[in-house]
């Protein structure tokens, strides 16, 4: 139930709501904003109505306005989204400190406000943040991918893992680059788009925890290797089979620091 409460006093009937709603659940009866029952179903959920109302008359899930943020003059400006894009790096260089609870929670609530197909929000946030749990895990990976590798049954075009665990075996780990977490995004593979809603949500996750301190990295190589060399460890980390992997992410507290942005030179641009 959409639970749809117009407080009238505050409702400046600008039809703001229902001319932004996506599936033209809202029409303007009598002034105000309704919705008819057999319209209902057709609602996804994606509270354009609840965000766009200017003097917060409309609630609807029996949110209050109240406790929402306000937008107005709370942006952060374009030169600092700007220097926050160009200045996030692949860090692959970690603190042994781990990342407080608290602050994982935080930023995976955040992100989890990021956009999805159709607003499904089916997205499954899988993190790892006991050091014991990643210790094993660095290990299990090494010696599943060890297996595989002297049965000499590495897929193509991923053999030069016998490398990366020659080096795990020298103390140098090229897998996880000794970061203390690893955030795995999937979504279930009858979605609209689960690989791309993932993607955005890993995007948001590595420009948010840039601008809590944090280091990130997209780690293909984890992603290659839970995936395609020993993909029965997933399911030890408890993640659905009927989940697609969007991506992985190593991140924890930089173990190093950057003072300016880099210099890429012009973008390609087709303009049509």
């Amino acid at each position: 139930m959409l639970n749809l409460r117009i407080d009238e006093e505050k409702c400046i009937q600008c039809g703001e709501c229902a001319d932004d709603c996506p599936r033209n659940v809202l029409s303007l009866d009598a002034g105000y904003p309704a919705v008819h029952p057999e319209e209902e179903k057709k609602c996804i959920a994606c509270q354009h109505c609840f965000a766009i109302c200017p003097t917060g008359a409309l609630s609807i899930f029996g949110l209050d306005p109240e406790d929402s943020s306000p937008l107005n003059d709370a942006l952060p400006s374009p030169q600092q989204l700007a220097t926050l894009m160009k200045g996030r790096r692949s860090v692959r260089r970690y603190l042994e400190e781990p990342v407080e609870t608290s602050i994982i929670a935080e930023l995976i609530e955040v992100v989890a406000n990021g956009p999805t197909a159709v607003n499904n929000r089916q997205l499954l946030f899988t993190v790892i943040e006991s050091q014991s749990t990643m210790t094993t895990l660095r290990k299990d990976t090494i010696e599943g991918i060890r297996k595989v590798a002297e049965q000499d049954s590495l897929p193509e075009g991923l053999e030069f893992f016998a490398g990366i665990v020659d080096a795990a075996d020298d103390g140098n780990d090229v897998l996880f680059r000794n970061a203390p977490h690893l955030l795995i995004v999937s979504s279930p593979a009858d979605g609209s788009s689960p690989e791309q809603d993932c993607l955005i949500a890993l995007s948001y996750f590595e420009l948010l925890a840039t601008a809590s301190g944090l280091g990130t990295v997209w780690n293909g190589l984890c992603r290659w290797a839970l995936t395609r060399i020993v993909p029965e460890l997933l399911e030890q980390l408890n993640i659905p089979e009927n989940h697609t992997i969007g991506y992985m992410m190593s991140f924890g507290k930089p173990a190093v620091k950057y003072h300016r942005t880099v210099q890429r030179g012009g973008a390609r641009i087709n303009s049509i």
